[in-house]
């Protein structure tokens, strides 16, 4: 803070003495929130004391205010020497030609520009500039306001710009402390009017430049650095320069920074400088006050990850440490939620699947507790749910302390038949389940236990819908297109056979299905039927010739391909395989490989890329993607899970599947923000089998039919087009007498 700081005692402070002005910048920079600065000429001299600690204050959450004159360029400043006969300063900046600019300077310089690129980027700087009227000039001096939320400094500068080879130009300055006296305080408050009546543009001695093309030119040069990147650079031209110098209570404050600094990088903190979103703060208040145990129902793409680290975070913050099992899905999600941890800067990583080592680490972890139980040890561990249910390892990381925090990702995995039976014995108190749709589907006694767990009995602890999304623009909008395709005589000959068979494992009192290998099979058997729907290559065929003929392009565009065999198209079976997502079976190669020979009929220009299990460097296909060198990407699962695309703009469904969990994580992905894309664009292939309504599976049909139309509607309830869906579905719903707007 503004107050702890050892300011010269008489306030003045001069280049070459024990009160050294550099002395002062780095005081005010680095305990400061807000910076107000009346800069004058932009200059070398006049910034090349202000670059070090630049970088700490806006670590800080750090705010701008920069006033500076109209002489931007080298034509500028010509012309008024002309008019004014005067001189200015050496090394006065071009910012007519940045690029030109960038190439000139020094190190110190360019981190400064670096800095404000940053600033700019982040919209947390406001730039006027300012041009005296009736040819009057702009003082020299610059000045400047401190503020660290409660208190003032001010101060007003004087500087001999004379460039003398390598030596510091000159420089004095008066510094105000606004809690000191009246006459400081009335200082202060003069300058902060003086810079206020310039922003605000009140001051009618002056115009006013659009400060846009600067900007915006400063930030395409200078841009691209984060926080940590600024703050390793600043460490360094500290060093630096406290070599060069001989003042020992400038050193001092060097090495202060430089300790400060490297206390920063070592500390778990938020990724992104602007801080959690309000629905993410609100999700931890909600959990905090729920005994730190929750269920968080969370659309795709609206941060389900960061919010749950969000909690850690909170807790560290609170006891000085942070305990965490994260438990996921597969080992891809593994790597990426270690991925997102380090984000958070925390250490002490352990990842608990079959192909690591990990029983070492863990055992030193559960040791040091042992032995150091006073101490705050902190660590992370993030397990596959294969791996957590194996008997030896629930044991393990059972021990882990009580304080540790149980975040369970796609927690519905959590109700499953093995996991169910071991949640009365875990020990961990803290729980977080995160889920766009944490209901496992036709398990009732399995959802009451899982939410039981997560002390979610009532209601979720926090929900955050795709409406709330898409209204406060964490999602973007979208179009919607559902295409209804019918089933040849010969495949709705085998649908109704499979259908009768499975209707005998059918309750209709409580529209369920006993749960069993055998209906496992056929259902599987029937889907395969409505995955190879003949009809539906046809229908895709005239999407891409639409999209084709709209665009004169397929760019950015994502197929989901009818996949091969997975019991989870209908009910939530063992997962603890620890497989990935596999699509190589003979029949799904094939589907996967009509669809995308249909893609490349639509235009010889358009690329395309299979993007499945055995596809390598995933990583550079999706960049590739992201940058327009590859138009489509044909996939079957592999975009389902955790799998960021947000450069996709149109998708095209052509699998209808039976689990909501899996459209809901598909469409999400389609709707994540990019800067490029205002609108996505969805289409939909929905296999709707007519069945008479005499036949025996008829009402087992007409209530699956009616949550598949259910699924379809709701989504289209908020695309900007909806009323288009309501007459594609009117026959379809006519035909079988549904109304999908009210529970029947």
């Amino acid at each position: 803070m503004l107050k702890d700081c050892d300011w010269s005692k008489d306030r003045d402070y001069k280049t070459g003495s024990e009160d050294d002005p550099r002395q002062f910048y780095l005081d005010g920079l680095t305990n400061s929130s807000e910076f107000h600065l009346l800069l004058g000429y932009f200059s070398s001299a006049a910034i090349n004391l202000l670059a070090l600690g630049f970088a700490t204050f806006i670590s800080q959450g750090g705010k701008m205010r920069m006033v500076i004159n109209h002489l931007l360029s080298k034509k500028d400043k010509e012309a008024l020497e002309k008019a004014q006969q005067s001189e200015f300063p050496v090394g006065l900046f071009d910012l007519s030609d940045i690029v030109q600019l960038a190439a000139t300077l020094n190190e110190y310089d360019r981190h400064f520009f670096e800095c404000l690129a940053y600033l700019i980027a982040k919209k947390r700087i406001e730039i006027t500039i300012i041009k005296p009227k009736a040819g009057r000039g702009i003082a020299h001096y610059k000045s400047g306001v401190f503020f660290d939320g409660a208190n003032y400094v001010g101060y007003k500068a004087s500087c001999n710009f004379t460039w003398n080879g390598l030596s510091e130009n000159l420089e004095e300055l008066e510094a105000f402390l606004d809690w000191e006296d009246g006459r400081s305080h009335t200082l202060v408050r003069k300058q902060l009017k003086v810079i206020d009546n310039y922003t605000s543009e009140s001051d009618n001695e002056v115009e006013y430049l659009s400060p846009s093309d600067i900007e915006v030119a400063i930030k395409k040069q200078f841009g691209g650095k984060d926080v940590d990147d600024l703050l390793i650079q600043e460490k360094e031209l500290l060093k630096k320069k406290s070599k060069l110098s001989f003042n020992s209570k400038l050193k001092k404050t060097i090495e202060r920074i430089e300790d400060e600094i490297e206390k920063r990088m070592s500390m778990p903190r938020f990724p992104y400088d602007e801080g959690p979103r309000k629905y993410q703060q609100q999700a931890f208040e909600n959990w905090k006050n729920n005994q730190q145990q929750g269920l968080f129902a969370m659309a795709t793409g609206t941060g389900k990850t960061i919010t749950s680290l969000n909690c850690l975070l909170e807790v560290y913050k609170k006891t000085g440490y942070y305990k965490a099992l994260i438990l996921v899905p597969t080992i891809t999600l593994v790597n990426q939620w270690e991925n997102e941890c380090k984000k958070f800067n925390f250490k002490s990583i352990i990842k608990v699947y079959s192909k690591v080592h990990w029983k070492d680490h863990l055992a030193a972890i559960l040791t040091r507790e042992k032995l150091f139980p006073t101490e705050q040890v902190s660590y992370i561990i993030i397990s596959t749910y294969a791996s957590f249910a194996k008997d030896s390892t629930f044991i393990e990381l059972n021990l882990l302390s009580p304080k540790t925090l149980l975040i369970a990702d796609e927690c519905h995995n959590m109700g499953s038949s093995r996991l169910i039976k071991l949640l009365d014995k875990i020990t961990y108190k803290r729980r977080i389940g995160l889920s766009a749709t944490p209901e496992r589907q036709y398990d009732f006694e399995g959802n009451l236990k899982m939410f039981s767990f997560f002390n979610s009995e009532k209601e979720y602890t926090f929900e955050y819908s795709m409406k709330e999304a898409i209204e406060r623009k964490v999602l973007c909008r979208y179009y919607y297109y559902p295409h209804l395709v019918s089933l040849t005589e010969s495949e709705m000959k085998d649908y109704m056979d499979l259908s009768l068979k499975i209707s005998k494992f059918y309750n209709s009192d409580t529209d369920n299905f006993v749960n069993n290998s055998i209906l496992t099979a056929l259902l599987l058997a029937r889907k395969r039927i409505v995955h190879k729907a003949y009809n539906k290559i046809s229908v895709f065929r005239d999407i891409l010739k639409y999209e084709y003929a709209k665009k004169g392009n397929l760019k950015y565009t994502l197929i989901y391909v009818p996949e091969g065999n997975d019991p989870n198209d209908y009910f939530e079976t063992d997962i603890y395989s620890e497989k990935e997502i596999t699509d190589t079976d003979i029949e799904a190669v094939h589907l996967i490989d009509v669809f995308t020979n249909a893609v490349k009929e639509t235009g010889s220009r358009v690329t395309i890329k299979q993007f499945i299990s055995g596809t390598n460097n995933k990583d550079l296909v999706l960049e590739q993607f992201a940058n327009g060198e590859i138009d489509v990407l044909t996939s079957m699962k592999c975009l389902d899970e955790g799998v960021d695309v947000p450069r996709s703009e149109l998708a095209i469904f052509c699998a209808s599947t039976g689990n909501p969990r899996q459209f809901v994580q598909r469409r999400g992905r389609i709707l994540r923000n990019h800067v490029d894309k205002p609108f996505a664009y969805i289409h939909d292939l929905v296999v709707i089998p007519k069945i008479k309504t005499h036949n025996e599976s008829y009402k087992m049909e007409r209530n699956m039919l009616k949550k598949e139309l259910e699924r379809v509607n709701n989504f289209a309830s908020l695309a900007e087009n909806s009323s288009y869906t309501l007459n594609i579905l009117l026959d379809t719903m006519n035909y079988y007498d549904l109304n999908l707007y009210n529970n029947e």
